[in-house]
């Protein structure tokens, strides 16, 4: 018989030059996600759009694939209305009632509820992407995770917004004023959930909106106007009759996880990111010295 081969004298193990090998590749993969959560890279634009159309289709697919439940769902919506009461907020009809007084005001908002809420978010979504491309991902993973986290009470809590509610007394502003404003009026209705109302991704997706504005925007007026976004769409949501202030609470709090989840991640807040991811920083270019400024120095050290 010949020779034990060299697995055979390790006890069957791999020779230390590919246990290296396999040690250096794991190093160089773990360096790699590290580098990646300290600096994210620029996604390629067909991917993202990609990855944006397929996440909105599942998110509608899901979002209006839950049971309406319309029993329950009003059994929530009752419940919703009595705590109001309890903490003294229950205004919602208040405002509903006298903004639907001033039709052109009203008519407005209808529009603006079923428009900003995408215009704006893709808006920002393309602003991100190229004047800020170190964030961007870190960014839109927090709007995924919120969202994500939304279908979960979309499925588990079916609530009707105060428009269908049972003896709410609320005014459907899109059908009183003969406008389109809501996926859930109108035509929309057989192809829409009605009772996905909590959260309120109308209120998640503004002040992620909003934030990112604030925060990463240059001039002042254009910051203040970031600020101003969410707060009028919680003023919009309320007048037209769609959410409750409990279901905007509810955006809030998807969105705080969604930004805990990317801060656990990135190990950074993600408006804390380089700008421009590093690998696409421009090295320094080296000073060149005129060759005379070192002529001294030389005939000095000739001397």
């Amino acid at each position: 018989m010949g020779e034990p081969t060299e697995i055979q004298q390790n006890g069957g193990r791999m020779p230390d030059g590919a246990t290296r090998a396999a040690q250096t590749r794991t190093a160089t993969l773990r360096a790699r996600v590290r580098e990646q959560r300290r600096s994210p890279a620029r996604p390629r634009i067909w991917f993202e759009l990609a990855l944006i159309g397929l996440s909105y289709w599942i998110y509608s697919l899901v979002r209006n694939a839950v049971p309406e439940q319309e029993s329950v769902a009003q059994k929530h919506a009752g419940w919703i209305w009595d705590l109001e009461h309890s903490l003294g907020i229950a205004v919602e009809r208040s405002i509903n009632h006298s903004i639907d007084s001033v039709g052109w005001l009203i008519t407005g908002m209808n529009y603006y509820y079923a428009t900003l809420h995408f215009v704006v978010t893709i808006g920002v979504l393309v602003w991100l992407y190229r004047r800020h491309p170190g964030r961007y991902v870190a960014v839109r993973t927090v709007l995924f995770v919120t969202t994500a986290i939304a279908l979960v009470g979309f499925y588990f809590f079916p609530l009707a917004p105060p428009r269908l509610m049972t003896d709410g007394g609320f005014i459907d502003t899109v059908k009183t004023h003969s406008t389109w404003g809501s996926m859930a009026s109108g035509p929309a209705t057989h192809v829409s959930n009605q009772f996905a109302a909590m959260p309120s991704m109308h209120i998640g997706w503004s002040m992620w909106c909003g934030l990112t504005i604030f925060f990463l925007a240059r001039r002042t007026w254009v910051r203040v106007l970031g600020l101003l976004y969410p707060a009028a769409t919680l003023v919009v949501i309320v007048a037209t009759a769609n959410h409750f202030w409990m279901d905007a609470v509810g955006g809030e709090l998807c969105l705080l996880v969604g930004f805990l989840a990317a801060r656990w991640f990135y190990h950074s807040w993600v408006y804390r990111l380089p700008q421009v991811p590093a690998r696409e920083e421009k090295p320094a270019e080296p000073v060149v010295v005129p060759e005379q400024w070192s002529e001294p120095a030389v005939s000095s050290a000739r001397r």
